[in-house]
Protein backbone atom coordinates (compact mmCIF):
# COMPACT_ATOMS: atom_id res chain seq x y z
CA UNK A 1 0.00 0.00 0.00
CA UNK A 2 1.27 3.46 -0.92
CA UNK A 3 -0.15 6.42 1.02
CA UNK A 4 0.37 9.92 -0.36
CA UNK A 5 -0.28 12.91 1.85
CA UNK A 6 -1.76 15.88 0.01
CA UNK A 7 -2.55 19.30 1.44
CA UNK A 8 -4.44 19.39 4.73
CA UNK A 9 -6.72 16.36 5.17
CA UNK A 10 -6.47 14.77 1.72
CA UNK A 11 -4.94 11.31 1.38
CA UNK A 12 -4.39 9.16 -1.72
CA UNK A 13 -4.15 5.41 -1.12
CA UNK A 14 -2.85 3.18 -3.91
CA UNK A 15 -3.18 -0.60 -3.79
CA UNK A 16 -4.79 -3.43 -5.78
CA UNK A 17 -3.79 -1.49 -8.92
CA UNK A 18 -6.32 1.20 -7.99
CA UNK A 19 -6.62 4.45 -6.02
CA UNK A 20 -8.76 5.60 -3.11
CA UNK A 21 -9.14 9.29 -2.18
CA UNK A 22 -9.99 10.53 1.29
CA UNK A 23 -11.18 14.08 2.08
CA UNK A 24 -10.06 16.23 -0.88
CA UNK A 25 -11.18 19.64 0.37
CA UNK A 26 -10.76 23.37 -0.03
CA UNK A 27 -7.11 23.47 1.07
CA UNK A 28 -6.13 20.70 -1.35
CA UNK A 29 -4.63 21.54 -4.74
CA UNK A 30 -6.18 19.94 -7.84
CA UNK A 31 -5.33 16.25 -8.08
CA UNK A 32 -4.33 14.38 -11.21
CA UNK A 33 -3.67 10.77 -12.21
CA UNK A 34 -7.14 9.60 -11.22
CA UNK A 35 -7.82 7.26 -14.12
CA UNK A 36 -7.81 4.23 -11.78
CA UNK A 37 -9.88 5.88 -9.05
CA UNK A 38 -11.90 3.23 -7.23
CA UNK A 39 -13.66 5.39 -4.65
CA UNK A 40 -13.82 8.57 -2.60
CA UNK A 41 -14.38 8.79 1.16
CA UNK A 42 -15.61 12.04 2.72
CA UNK A 43 -15.52 11.92 6.51
CA UNK A 44 -17.79 14.93 7.14
CA UNK A 45 -19.36 18.00 5.57
CA UNK A 46 -16.88 20.81 6.39
CA UNK A 47 -15.36 22.45 3.28
CA UNK A 48 -11.77 21.70 4.24
CA UNK A 49 -12.76 18.05 3.63
CA UNK A 50 -14.86 18.46 0.48
CA UNK A 51 -16.28 21.14 -1.81
CA UNK A 52 -18.59 20.83 -4.81
CA UNK A 53 -15.90 22.44 -6.99
CA UNK A 54 -13.26 19.93 -5.98
CA UNK A 55 -15.62 16.97 -6.26
CA UNK A 56 -16.81 18.12 -9.71
CA UNK A 57 -13.20 18.39 -10.89
CA UNK A 58 -12.45 14.85 -9.72
CA UNK A 59 -15.62 13.41 -11.26
CA UNK A 60 -14.88 15.03 -14.61
CA UNK A 61 -11.69 12.96 -14.72
CA UNK A 62 -13.17 9.85 -13.11
CA UNK A 63 -16.91 9.89 -13.82
CA UNK A 64 -19.06 7.48 -11.86
CA UNK A 65 -16.60 7.01 -9.02
CA UNK A 66 -18.42 5.70 -5.90
CA UNK A 67 -18.51 8.15 -2.99
CA UNK A 68 -18.95 7.11 0.64
CA UNK A 69 -19.87 9.54 3.41
CA UNK A 70 -22.04 9.93 6.53
CA UNK A 71 -25.60 11.24 6.53
CA UNK A 72 -24.57 14.87 7.04
CA UNK A 73 -22.57 14.87 3.82
CA UNK A 74 -25.40 13.18 1.92
CA UNK A 75 -27.69 16.04 2.97
CA UNK A 76 -25.11 18.76 2.29
CA UNK A 77 -24.13 17.33 -1.10
CA UNK A 78 -27.61 17.09 -2.55
CA UNK A 79 -27.44 16.17 -6.22
CA UNK A 80 -24.43 13.90 -5.88
CA UNK A 81 -24.79 10.12 -5.83
CA UNK A 82 -23.33 9.17 -2.43
CA UNK A 83 -23.54 5.93 -0.49
CA UNK A 84 -24.36 6.72 3.12
CA UNK A 85 -22.15 5.00 5.70
CA UNK A 86 -22.22 4.96 9.49
CA UNK A 87 -20.07 3.60 12.30
CA UNK A 88 -20.01 -0.20 12.19
CA UNK A 89 -20.44 -0.37 8.41
CA UNK A 90 -18.01 -2.26 6.17
CA UNK A 91 -17.93 -1.82 2.40
CA UNK A 92 -15.66 -3.08 -0.37
CA UNK A 93 -14.83 -0.96 -3.39
CA UNK A 94 -12.24 -1.78 -6.06
CA UNK A 95 -10.49 -4.25 -3.79
CA UNK A 96 -10.34 -1.81 -0.85
CA UNK A 97 -12.07 -2.88 2.35
CA UNK A 98 -13.39 0.11 4.27
CA UNK A 99 -14.56 -0.04 7.90
CA UNK A 100 -16.16 2.99 9.54
CA UNK A 101 -15.92 4.18 13.15
CA UNK A 102 -16.80 7.12 15.38
CA UNK A 103 -19.92 9.01 14.35
CA UNK A 104 -19.54 12.55 15.68
CA UNK A 105 -17.21 15.46 14.91
CA UNK A 106 -15.07 16.64 17.82
CA UNK A 107 -16.55 19.64 19.61
CA UNK A 108 -15.26 23.01 18.40
CA UNK A 109 -17.34 25.02 20.89
CA UNK A 110 -20.58 24.51 22.78
CA UNK A 111 -22.22 27.17 20.56
CA UNK A 112 -21.51 25.19 17.38
CA UNK A 113 -23.75 22.16 16.67
CA UNK A 114 -22.08 18.79 16.42
CA UNK A 115 -22.18 17.09 13.02
CA UNK A 116 -21.74 13.60 11.60
CA UNK A 117 -18.17 12.34 11.16
CA UNK A 118 -16.79 8.91 10.39
CA UNK A 119 -13.30 7.57 10.80
CA UNK A 120 -12.22 5.13 8.10
CA UNK A 121 -9.99 2.05 8.33
CA UNK A 122 -8.61 1.00 4.94
CA UNK A 123 -7.70 -2.67 4.46
CA UNK A 124 -7.22 -3.07 8.23
CA UNK A 125 -4.01 -1.02 7.83
CA UNK A 126 -4.55 2.75 7.48
CA UNK A 127 -6.81 4.53 9.93
CA UNK A 128 -7.90 8.16 9.54
CA UNK A 129 -10.37 9.47 12.15
CA UNK A 130 -11.60 12.52 10.24
CA UNK A 131 -12.19 15.36 12.71
CA UNK A 132 -12.43 13.22 15.80
CA UNK A 133 -10.50 11.22 18.34
CA UNK A 134 -12.55 8.09 17.64
CA UNK A 135 -10.45 5.04 18.55
CA UNK A 136 -11.17 1.96 16.42
CA UNK A 137 -11.76 -0.44 19.30
CA UNK A 138 -10.50 -3.98 18.84
CA UNK A 139 -8.26 -3.03 15.90
CA UNK A 140 -4.48 -3.19 15.69
CA UNK A 141 -3.74 -0.13 13.58
CA UNK A 142 -0.74 -0.43 11.33
CA UNK A 143 -0.67 3.19 10.14
CA UNK A 144 -2.41 6.16 11.71
CA UNK A 145 -3.07 9.49 9.99
CA UNK A 146 -3.16 11.68 13.08
CA UNK A 147 -4.63 15.21 12.99
CA UNK A 148 -2.06 17.87 13.89
CA UNK A 149 -4.00 21.12 14.07
CA UNK A 150 -7.60 22.37 14.01
CA UNK A 151 -10.00 24.70 15.83
CA UNK A 152 -11.19 21.63 17.76
CA UNK A 153 -7.73 20.20 18.45
CA UNK A 154 -5.83 20.43 21.71
CA UNK A 155 -2.40 18.85 21.37
CA UNK A 156 -2.73 17.04 24.71
CA UNK A 157 -5.89 15.33 23.45
CA UNK A 158 -4.15 14.45 20.17
CA UNK A 159 -1.32 12.89 22.19
CA UNK A 160 -3.81 10.85 24.22
CA UNK A 161 -5.48 9.73 20.97
CA UNK A 162 -2.19 8.40 19.55
CA UNK A 163 -1.38 6.71 22.87
CA UNK A 164 -4.80 5.02 22.81
CA UNK A 165 -4.56 3.82 19.19
CA UNK A 166 -0.98 2.48 19.58
CA UNK A 167 -0.13 2.48 15.86
CA UNK A 168 2.99 0.82 14.47
CA UNK A 169 3.41 3.85 12.22
CA UNK A 170 1.92 7.35 12.27
CA UNK A 171 2.13 10.61 10.37
CA UNK A 172 0.49 14.00 10.75
CA UNK A 173 -2.39 15.32 8.70
CA UNK A 174 -5.01 18.11 8.99
CA UNK A 175 -2.19 20.64 9.28
CA UNK A 176 -2.74 23.56 6.87
CA UNK A 177 -3.92 25.86 9.66
CA UNK A 178 -0.53 25.60 11.39
CA UNK A 179 2.64 27.59 10.82
CA UNK A 180 5.81 25.65 10.03
CA UNK A 181 6.94 26.15 13.62
CA UNK A 182 3.59 25.02 15.00
CA UNK A 183 3.44 21.94 12.75
CA UNK A 184 6.94 20.87 13.76
CA UNK A 185 6.15 21.36 17.44
CA UNK A 186 3.01 19.22 17.17
CA UNK A 187 4.86 16.58 15.15
CA UNK A 188 7.43 16.28 17.90
CA UNK A 189 4.68 15.67 20.47
CA UNK A 190 3.04 12.98 18.35
CA UNK A 191 6.43 11.43 17.64
CA UNK A 192 6.85 10.96 21.37
CA UNK A 193 3.35 9.50 21.70
CA UNK A 194 3.89 7.06 18.82
CA UNK A 195 7.20 5.88 20.24
CA UNK A 196 5.70 5.09 23.66
CA UNK A 197 4.20 1.90 22.20
CA UNK A 198 7.13 1.05 19.92
CA UNK A 199 5.82 2.80 16.81
CA UNK A 200 7.56 5.10 14.34
CA UNK A 201 6.40 8.58 13.36
CA UNK A 202 6.98 9.82 9.79
CA UNK A 203 7.16 13.50 8.83
CA UNK A 204 5.19 13.81 5.59
CA UNK A 205 4.69 17.01 3.63
CA UNK A 206 2.25 17.41 0.72
CA UNK A 207 3.27 15.04 -2.08
CA UNK A 208 5.28 12.71 0.18
CA UNK A 209 4.61 8.96 0.07
CA UNK A 210 4.69 6.24 2.70
CA UNK A 211 4.93 2.59 1.65
CA UNK A 212 3.42 0.16 4.15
Amino acid sequence: MRITKHEHAALRVEDHGQTLLIDPGSFTLPLDGLQRLAGIVITHEHPDHWTPEHLDRILREAAGTPIFAPAGVVRAAEGYEITEVAPGDTVTVGGFRLRFFGGVHAEIHSSIPLIDNVGVLVDDELYYPGDSYAVPEGVEVGTLAAPLGAPWLKIGEAIDFVLAVKPRRAFGTHDMTLSVIGANMHRSRLTWATEQNGGEFFELNPGDDLEV
